[in-house]
């Protein structure tokens, strides 16, 4: 295994930080601003993604990017130092058409999608004139396992009806949302893994219904963290993405390269957060020392460098897994990052924040919210509990063969 990059991702790194610099850190007071507004999308937003797009920083995360298809391909492992860079600002990966939901999207239509799915749905999601939601968890059922979501998915004649109520959908609210992938069940007699499948929804189908933007941990998203009511949403059968009784299959899929996402974010808001930490120890001062003359301040320093660079291995060791194993040859490893990088995020940003003191807690620094994405990771796309118990599991499982071979370390009858 090899981490170092290569030339050509050192370059993309200093040109992603220079745009990143130069066009997007300048305007976040505007971002909020706007927002807060009711704007959304803002002002400035398609012209920073023309501007994205012709310097070719764009569509940055399909390693199965087509020649005829806009963007830069590339593996996940040189995806990884990009994302980083991405998660210093919250909003900034739809600048480059690298923001999930869509990531994920764009990979499940481009193993999935037919032709005519292709050039309706995936040409303008890679274009970025689009944007997308894919709606999965339900607030009856627990979501973190996938076969047991409830909302049905009926097939009449040449059609499919969908009926059910799915929760933290995310992108839903966005003025620029066209399409919800809705995993739902067709066969609830089948085995529990060939139950479900998905399917294509134009959201302004009628029976979509937007309940309510729902907020995290009091922090509104203005794309949204939606309740949707599906009632009696008419589709052709058509829209199916993939086969019937994939959709389990094809959950698992997605759910892989957009947890080393997230995760590959998370190392950049925890820098982000230690860059923060760093300069306030040395300009403030406290009973008359500057705050970094404090030892147990400066282990904060020495404590979060050293929880990033373990997780940022782990996080590079996993992305080239996949790029050589396939998402599901590297399982464990997505589990065991989803569990740790979001706490060492948190970790590190509390840190940050304890050493900001109250102005840590305020809106005049992003740490607050870097906060709260980095507690709601720890429940998108698996609770921790999950992935745990999945390590678990397989460490279990592979002491099978050599089980009892420990035995000869440990020395009988000493007290």
């Amino acid at each position: 295994m090899h981490f170092s990059h290569s030339a050509r991702v050192d370059a993309l790194r200093l040109k992603l930080r220079d745009f990143l610099d130069t066009y997007i850190v300048p305007r976040q007071n505007l971002w909020h601003e706007e927002v807060a507004a009711g704007r959304h999308p803002v002002s400035f937003m398609a012209d920073l993604k023309a501007l994205a797009r012709s310097e070719g920083l764009w569509n940055l995360f399909l390693p199965a990017l087509r020649d005829d298809e806009p963007g830069t391909r590339l593996t996940n492992l040189e995806y990884a130092p990009l994302a980083e860079i991405m998660g210093r600002v919250s909003w900034a990966s739809e600048v480059f058409n690298c923001s999930a939901p869509d990531t994920g999207n764009m990979e499940l239509l481009h193993l999935f999608a037919t032709a005519e799915q292709r050039a309706r749905w995936l040409a303008p999601l890679l274009d970025g004139s689009m944007r997308s939601a894919f709606a999965m968890s339900e607030p009856d059922v627990a979501s973190s396992d996938a076969s047991a979501i409830q909302t049905s998915i009926r097939r009449e004649g040449d059609d499919y009806v969908i009926n059910g109520r799915k929760w933290f959908i995310t992108n839903a609210a966005h003025p620029d949302c066209r399409l919800l992938i809705v995993m739902g069940k067709t066969d609830p007699d089948a085995d529990r893994h060939r139950q479900q499948s998905m399917v294509l929804v134009p959201i302004e189908t009628p029976g979509v219904e937007r309940v309510r933007n729902i907020a995290v941990m009091n922090h509104l998203s203005p794309e949204g963290h939606c309740e949707l009511l599906l009632r009696n949403v008419r589709v052709p059968v058509g829209n199916r993405l993939g086969g019937e009784g994939d959709g389990f299959m094809m959950a698992q899929a997605r759910l892989g390269p957009g947890r080393i996402h997230h995760c590959m974010r998370a190392i950049g808001m925890a820098e982000l957060a230690l860059e923060l930490m760093v300069e306030r120890l040395q300009e403030r001062k406290a009973h008359g020392r500057y705050l970094h003359h404090y030892a147990n301040l400066t282990d904060w320093v020495a404590e979060s460098r050293i929880e990033i660079e373990q997780a940022r291995l782990l996080v590079l060791k996993t992305a080239w897994m996949i790029d050589e194993l396939g998402a599901r040859g590297a399982s464990r490893e997505i589990a065991m990052i989803k569990t740790l990088v979001p706490r060492m995020q948190n970790a590190v940003i509390d840190r940050a924040m304890q050493a900001y003191g109250a102005m840590g807690l305020s809106p005049d620094t992003p740490l607050a919210d870097m906060w709260t994405a980095g507690r709601a990771l720890r429940l998108a796309d698996g609770p921790d509990q999950v992935h745990l118990h999945s390590v678990a599991k397989w460490e279990l499982k592979a002491s099978e063969a050599n089980r009892g071979a420990s035995a000869a370390y440990l020395t009988p009858g000493r007290e």
